[in-house]
């Protein structure tokens, strides 16, 4: 990391790097991925081409691979399926050879993923698209890209609204979508009709021929074993609607299912009656078999919870320690790394936010860093969250700021602390 300039701003408690320097507009991926490679030399970044406004389709963005031992910054490709949140949904697979991105064809209107090896320039065309790369590469999950503006952009691919589909009723044709990395064929391993009629225990929905249906999050487990995927879902409309997040976000419900990779062994694991108390950000604990999230489980306030895959154990994790931003539990199962937003209690309230590492037995919190993300725009699709992720040794941690009038990745080092 000597190659990149050091961030001192409010004395961290790690050390911490800018690995974007001269590069504006930069983030990575989100929380539950890592962006630095198996081999822990390069991290993979999405390059913003504005960032005082939401894209319009066919508008191209870059993914650029930095090495960290040199400091060198390449662009390995140039995409249109992205959107300002997770950038083109940028993952590594079981190698630093394997870099996957999201595309959409502008003729069509179609979404596809990259299958890019960063180092030789390689590329093959996947037919489906990516959201979550599974630990070693092997296959790729994601929902329907098209459709995750109707509830919320930022996540999935910017294509004209025409294009967009509209599930008027739980679909047997759209929901989740696994693509094999070797041969790039994929396949609907789980329909948003039968997640509602398979789950065990069930998805608490009444008259679900009411309601447009969708999905959003997936995520492959550390073991690569199990998926952890959400449904979004709020009453129909005579017309197509879409960024219910800014016009009308309390309509919309929420839930988490896991399942196996065959699209067996279905779980609701938080359903909307929990929910509908306050929550958000959930990711697999390291065991592959629990799951962590913010949720507001007495109606009090916000607490970090965890349950089991089954949706068995729901309880606080911490009874009195306040959940924010986008957590982590590591590896060494004995803490929580967190970010917060701007307009939670944890932050600052100047437009800076700490990272939050927080003892699981005494609850003593520490900020390692404090950093700003408040950026000039408005818009909440164009926030800055840190989402601060491990690499795959669990010693450094990735995240975005907002520094020098632009958006920044960060990379620290927590090896004295874990």
């Amino acid at each position: 990391m000597k190659c990149f300039p050091r961030y001192t701003d409010f004395d961290p408690k790690v050390p911490v790097w800018c690995v974007t320097p001269d590069v504006p507009g930069c983030i990575h991926r989100f929380f539950d991925t890592a962006p630095i490679s198996p081999s822990g030399r390069y991290l993979a970044v999405f390059q913003l081409p504005f960032e005082d406004r939401q894209p319009e389709p066919g508008e191209t963005g870059r993914v650029r691979v930095i090495d960290l031992q040199t400091g060198e910054n390449r662009i390995v490709g140039e995409t249109c399926g992205w959107e300002p949140q997770m950038g083109a949904n940028v993952n590594w697979g079981g190698s630093d050879n394997e870099l996957y991105f999201n595309d959409v064809d502008t003729v069509s209107w179609m979404p596809f993923a990259w299958k890019v090896d960063p180092l030789s320039g390689k590329r093959q065309k996947m037919e489906g698209t990516v959201y979550h790369a599974s630990p070693k590469g092997r296959w790729l999950i994601s929902a329907n890209m098209t459709t995750m503006r109707r509830t919320q952009p930022g996540y999935g691919v910017c294509v004209p609204l025409e294009k967009m589909r509209w599930n008027r009723v739980p679909a047997k044709d759209d929901g989740f979508y696994l693509t094999n990395t070797a041969t790039g064929k994929t396949h609907l391993i789980a329909s948003l009709a039968d997640i509602l009629a398979k789950a065990n225990p069930p998805l608490r929905l009444d008259d679900p021929e009411r309601y447009e249906i969708y999905g959003f999050h997936s995520k492959f487990n550390p073991q690569g074993d199990r998926l952890m995927v959400s449904l979004r879902w709020f009453p129909s409309a005579s017309e197509p609607r879409w960024n219910l997040f800014a016009t009308a976000m309390p309509t919309v419900r929420f839930a988490w299912v896991s399942m196996t990779l065959d699209g067996k062994e279905m779980h609701c694991a938080v359903g909307p009656e929990e929910w509908e108390k306050g929550g958000h950000h959930a990711t697999w604990f390291p065991d592959g078999r629990r799951i962590s999230m913010n949720l507001n489980i007495d109606r009090d306030t916000l607490r970090f919870a965890q349950v089991n895959a089954d949706g068995s154990g729901l309880r606080k994790i911490l009874a009195h320690t306040t959940g924010s931003g986008h957590p982590t539990i590591h590896a060494n199962g004995t803490h929580i790394l967190t970010d917060t937003y701007t307009d939670e209690p944890m932050a600052f309230g100047d437009g800076t936010i700490p990272l939050r590492w927080i003892d699981l037995e005494s609850g003593r919190e520490t900020v390692l860093v404090r950093l700003n993300t408040r950026q000039n725009c408005a818009d909440p699709i164009l926030r800055v969250d840190p989402h601060p992720a491990w690499d795959r040794s669990w010693r450094y941690v990735t995240f975005n700021g907002f520094i020098g009038g632009t958006r920044r990745v960060f990379v620290a080092d927590l090896k004295d602390w874990v």
